[in-house]
Formats: structure tokens, C-alpha cells, sequence
């Protein structure tokens, strides 16, 4: 068998050598994964004859070969979508379903199958409503003597089985609507007697969000007015709600993060205060979260009140988006069609349905204005590069247990430290390192602000944090002027998953602050916020400018996160994550990214346009339940524009995407 697979994967790449020309690029071919997902669709026939129908199916494979797992031992060739018979005495069987993808990788999967002419007994049938998919409930059933089930949805005019199952395995339906239904599910064997369940089950709609909405992003005080949310100081509100508000107010909270929850929505209505007001001429924009089932229509709105000089304005939020947390963002200019006096003394505010709405959940109320907005960071690898945690994941030397020294002034906080006894010949005796992952035979690059009282030098680099301290560094002169600097660096006889970045300071005396400290792999990251830790920053929806990714932030850390439910192989980029750039026709360019999912399932990541023929240079990435890194070579041979992007489409296949740490070099 492994020789058959060696020629034949041979005889593929030969395929492809012919057909390209002699600049292409045939790295893709070893980058296309093996099949995942595998699975076996059994059908057997109800007439005492053994006839079992075997479809077997995998993500990412082009055909299968199948071993019966009785006397016959030679497999069938089956392409994918197709089928193959067989007839077995009675008994139980193992089938060997052989995947081969395009360049000819296998991957086997063991299909259990029973064969008996005995009606099926002792049917036992399990029926839930999924905890994260709305209306979506799963149905598992096992009996003995049986091969297949049959699951009846029980919707009206719904007489046919909507899905069918392996016995033993959970298979999954999407209702269209909430309710009681009469479901039915047949087991079926080789026997012409089949036996039945029934029930009346209760399908049920998400009527809550199960993840807190995403963090909004770092700002100054001075540029946040913020009605309501964990992450800034809120103004104080006088009366919230208002008794002449018409909807069931109730603060709560989701994974510990303060929310809303308003039920039978027609409008919420908040006072600041009589007196003055709130000052909101200054701000430049709106932001609020919602989130409201799948199916709700209601229109929402935001209205801002002066009942000093008089007058009110109202912004619409847009097409009503159901089942996941929407972040809306808005132009303060919104607010300019109705009759406001200004907008320096703002005294109620409301959010305001269309209708009533059932239930409406509401975080991150704030205005804001980006003119003074800190410049957007992304440490890379690094964790808390602009020290804004302070001295989280920085330490003095290798010591686990201390902790490097900051300062905080004007806001900013960043390391400091004063050489008074320099020595020249141990520079190290004054250090501060952050421990990582450094991988062998990589290209890093180490960007950071630094400066001092005076002129003086200090050595940059990455190494290990123990043994022979192996590193590559060098050394960098500094002034009392805040400069950045750029070092390339190689891993070219080192790695380790407690290597570090590190700073030497003990040559010379004199101060040293640093601030900004960013590990790149490759030559440079050419994206913003490749780390999600601005939330959505500069991260689309497919193509569309006025969209916001989704993230999430767990322990800490936020990253990209979408969960597919209706796949959909022939148009992938239906569920797309990117972000715009500029990208130069005929470069190279390396895509380093982390990914990670709930289970095997593949996805798609490269570089292209964003619009026209969407020209692209992607490559379809293997990912499973472990965060790997994965390193994709990419070329703009025969695209380029100031607007292209670097893009995920994820809608090939079910399951969860998480994204995180993307970077994107020019070699």
C-alpha cells in the first residue's frame, strides 16, 4: 500500500509539473492537508438479503477506497460523493474507509457495522436542544439488531425522514422555528420489521448571549464618554430607567462582565442630568453593543436628548442582526437630522425598538473620539509589550519570580531602570527578558522604542534563558531622544519553549526606558493589530469597510472567533474574515498565523484583492482542537493594489475558527 501511495502521489505532482509553467510556484501541493471528518453513511436494505449501501465522506478528499471487512479482501474504489454496495451475511463487521486526498495522503477511519435480520430491539433514543446552536437539536439513537435510524422532524407537511444516521452516532437538525413537536425516529435493520419511538419534544431559540460581548478597545479618559461599560469610568446617571421608560429593565451579567437585559422593548429612557447635561460635542463617534435573537427584526435606535436648550436627534443602528453580539459604530453626525439646540448638554438619552422587541441585551455604551487615541500596538509573540500591565510577563534576568521595574508618566507606562555601576565585561548583570517560544531556524524581528539621560549603548536580542545562553543580539546605541529601533534576528542555532527576548544594560551607566517591544517571526509584520488585543481594529467582515469582525477574550487574551453552522464548500467566502493592505504585484510574502478549532476541519488563508476578480494567492489549512502556528509562503505575482488584503475564508466546512497573532512579511 505505501508504494501504491508514493507512485501515486508521484504521478500527481507529475500531473501538475506539466500543466504549470516554469515560474509557478508547487509548494502548495505539499501544504494541501490530509482528509478529516471521515464518516460512513450506512444504508441497509429491509428485505433479508444483507444488501448495505456504504457513502462515505471526508473533508477534503477526492475518492476512498473501502474494505468491507468480510471474506472480500480487496477494497472498492469509491469517488466522493459516490456509493458502493455490498452483501453481508449476518453478524458485525469493521469497515476500513481509506481517504486519499489530491497529492494521494490517506487518512482511515473504522466504520462499526451490525447486520441482523431481527427487528431492532431495546431502542433507546436521545434527544437535545444543542447549548450553543439555536434551534438546532441532536438526535443519538442506539438499538440492537438495528443498522440505521430515521429521524421524522414532525413539522407540518413534513412526512419524509429529514435526516438519516448511522445507529450509535448524533446527527443534527436545524428547525426554522421554536416550538412543541411530534418526532419520530425509526431503527432499521436487515430484518423487514423496523421499530419506532415517538415523543413530543420542545425545540427551543437561544434567548440569551453565552459569551460577553468583545472588549472595547484602550482609550484615554479624556476621550471616552462612556454611559455604560466595564472597560472605561462611567458617567453618573440620575435615573436609570426612567419611570416613563416602557420596557423590563434588569442589570445582569454574562462570563462576569455587566450587561442589560431589557424585555418587551419599546423603549429604554435614561437621565444624565436636569442641570447640565452631558458634554458630547467633542466626540466623534457612537458605539454601542447589542445583542437579540436569531429571527428578530425589530429595528433598534439610539436617541440623544438637550432639554436645556431644547431639541433631540436619533441614530439608527442598522439592519437588526440576530444570535451573535453586534458592534455598531456611528458617526456622531448621525444625530444631526433632528432639531438639537448642540450637543453640549445632553440630558437623556433612549434606545428605542421598532415595535416591541422580546428581549434585547445591551454593553459597551459609550462615545468617543479617536483624535487622541494611543497609536495601535501589536506586541506580536510578546505578551503586554507596551507594559501597559506593568511588569506582567517581564522579568529582571531569567528569575521566574521577580518582576521589572516600571514607571508610569502622561499615561504611559513603560520599563525604566538607572545603570549606576556599569560593567562592561558582565553587561547582563542589569537585565530585563520576556520568556517565549523562540523556534529554531527562524528569521525574528525585534522592534522597540528606547532612550535615556544621555548617550549610551545597550544590547538587544533573543536567546535562551538558560544552559549555555546561546543568543543572537546586538548592540544599539540610544539618546535622550524616544527612538524606534529595528533589529533582525536569527534562531539559526537555538530554540526553546522558555527562550527570551532580552536587553542587556549593564555596560554603560546612565537610564534606560523602553517601551513598545514587538517579536515578530519573519521580516516585519505589515498588518495592525495582528493580535486582536485592539478588539475588531482594522479587521472586516469579508470586504465590507463598515463591518467588525468578531472576537472574544478569555483569560486574558482576545482573539478572532466565528463558529460555522451551514457550511457551505462551493462558496468558502461566505464566512470571511481579512484585513486590507497594501500588497505589491510580483513580491513573496510570508503569512504567519495561530488557529485552532473545536475539532479537524480545514480552512483557507492568503493574500488577494478585495474586490473585482478577487484575485488571490490562498492555500487550504488542516487545523484542529490544539493552537498550532502555521507558516504559509504566499506570491503577488499576478495581483497587486493599495486596497488588497489578507483573508481567511472559513465557510467550507462546520465548526469553530479561532484566529490569533496573525502576521504578514514581505521576504
Amino acid at each position: 500500500m505505501k508504494q501504491i501511495k508514493t507512485i501515486f502521489k508521484a504521478f500527481i505532482i507529475l500531473v501538475f509539473v506539466s500543466a504549470c509553467t516554469d515560474n509557478e510556484n508547487l509548494e502548495f501541493l505539499e501544504n494541501i492537508p490530509a482528509p478529516t471528518n471521515i464518516s460512513a453513511l450506512l444504508e441497509i436494505t429491509q428485505d433479508n438479503s444483507g444488501l448495505v449501501t456504504i457513502t462515505p465522506n471526508a473533508d477534503g478528499a477526492i475518492f476512498f477506497d473501502v474494505f468491507f471487512g468480510d471474506l472480500n479482501e480487496e477494497p472498492a474504489k469509491v469517488e466522493q460523493g459516490k456509493s458502493v454496495s455490498n452483501i453481508y451475511a449476518e453478524g458485525s463487521y469493521d469497515l476500513k474507509i481509506v481517504a486519499f486526498n489530491a497529492v494521494g495522503d490517506t487518512t482511515e477511519f473504522i466504520q462499526p457495522l451490525i447486520v441482523s435480520f431481527n427487528a431492532p430491539q431495546n431502542l433507546i433514543v436521545d434527544i437535545e436542544n444543542d447549548a450553543s446552536t439555536s434551534k438546532q437539536v441532536n438526535i443519538t439513537a442506539n438499538a440492537d439488531f438495528a443498522t440505521t435510524f430515521e429521524f421524522y422532524s414532525g413539522e407540518q407537511g413534513v412526512t419524509q425522514p429529514v435526516l438519516t444516521g448511522n445507529i450509535g452516532d448524533t446527527i443534527n437538525y436545524q428547525y426554522v422555528d421554536a416550538g412543541v413537536y411530534d418526532v419520530r425516529v425509526v431503527a432499521k435493520g436487515g430484518a423487514i420489521e423496523t421499530t419506532e419511538f415517538t415523543a413530543s419534544f420542545e425545540v427551543t431559540q437561544i434567548l440569551a448571549p453565552l459569551t460577553a460581548a468583545p472588549n472595547p478597545s484602550n482609550r484615554t479618559a479624556e476621550d471616552v464618554v462612556s454611559i455604560f461599560s466595564d472597560a472605561y469610568t462611567n458617567v453618573t446617571l440620575d435615573e436609570l430607567p426612567t419611570d416613563w421608560s416602557v420596557t423590563n429593565f434588569e442589570a445582569t451579567t454574562i462570563e462576569n462582565n455587566n450587561v442589560w437585559k431589557l424585555t418587551n422593548l419599546d423603549f429604554l429612557g435614561i437621565v444624565t442630568n436636569y442641570t447640565n447635561g452631558i458634554e458630547l460635542s467633542t466626540m466623534e463617534k457612537m458605539h454601542i453593543d447589542y445583542w437579540v435573537p436569531e429571527g428578530t427584526t425589530n429595528g433598534l435606535s439610539v436617541k440623544i436628548v438637550n432639554t436645556i436648550d431644547g431639541g433631540e436627534g436619533e441614530a439608527s443602528l442598522g439592519e437588526t442582526i440576530g444570535g451573535t453580539w453586534q458592534s455598531i459604530e456611528l458617526d456622531i453626525t448621525a444625530f444631526d437630522e433632528g432639531d438639537l439646540s448642540n450637543k453640549e448638554k445632553i440630558t437623556q438619552l433612549l434606545i428605542d425598538s421598532d415595535g416591541v422587541a422580546g428581549v434585547v441585551y445591551i454593553d459597551n455604551f459609550y462615545f468617543y473620539k479617536e483624535s487622541s487615541l494611543p497609536s495601535t500596538f501589536d506586541d506580536g509573540l510578546l505578551t503586554n509589550g507596551d507594559f501597559e500591565n506593568g511588569s506582567d510577563s517581564w522579568l529582571v534576568g531569567v528569575d521566574d519570580n521577580s518582576a521589572a521595574p516600571v514607571v508610569t508618566e502622561n499615561g504611559n507606562t513603560f520599563y525604566s531602570v538607572n545603570v549606576t555601576n556599569a560593567n562592561p565585561s558582565e553587561p547582563f548583570q542589569v537585565n530585563v527578558s520576556q520568556k517565549l517560544e523562540i523556534v529554531q531556524g527562524n528569521t525574528y524581528t525585534l522592534t522597540f522604542d528606547a532612550w535615556s539621560d544621555r548617550s549610551r549603548s545597550i544590547i538587544a536580542g533573543i536567546g535562551l534563558s538558560g544552559g549555555a545562553f546561546t543568543n543572537d543580539s546586538q548592540t544599539v546605541a540610544i539618546t535622550a531622544t524616544r527612538t524606534t529601533y529595528t533589529l533582525t534576528l536569527s534562531s539559526a542555532e537555538f530554540g526553546a519553549a522558555d527562550a527570551r527576548v532580552l536587553f542587556d544594560l549593564n555596560g554603560e551607566n546612565g537610564m534606560v526606558n523602553i517601551d513598545n517591544v514587538s517579536l515578530i517571526r519573519g521580516l516585519g509584520n505589515l498588518l495592525t493589530n495582528g493580535n486582536f488585543e485592539n478588539g475588531s481594529d482594522s479587521w472586516l467582515v469579508g470586504v465590507d469597510d463598515n463591518s467588525a469582525a468578531p472576537v472574544v477574550t478569555e483569560n486574558g487574551n482576545t482573539f478572532y472567533s466565528v463558529n460555522v453552522t451551514s457550511a457551505n464548500p462551493s462558496e468558502p467566502f461566505q464566512v470571511n474574515v481579512s484585513q486590507k493592505l497594501e500588497i505589491i504585484q510580483g513580491n513573496t510574502y510570508t503569512l504567519t498565523f495561530d488557529a485552532w478549532s473545536d475539532r479537524d476541519r480545514s480552512i483557507i488563508a492568503g493574500i488577494g484583492l478585495s474586490g473585482g476578480s478577487f484575485t488571490n494567492d490562498s492555500q487550504t489549512v488542516g487545523i484542529t482542537a490544539t493552537r498550532t502556528t502555521y507558516t504559509l509562503t504566499l506570491s503577488s505575482a499576478e495581483f497587486g493594489a493599495a486596497d488588497a488584503r489578507v483573508l481567511f475564508d472559513l465557510n467550507g466546512e462546520n465548526g469553530l475558527v479561532n484566529i490569533d497573532d496573525v502576521s504578514l512579511s514581505l521576504n
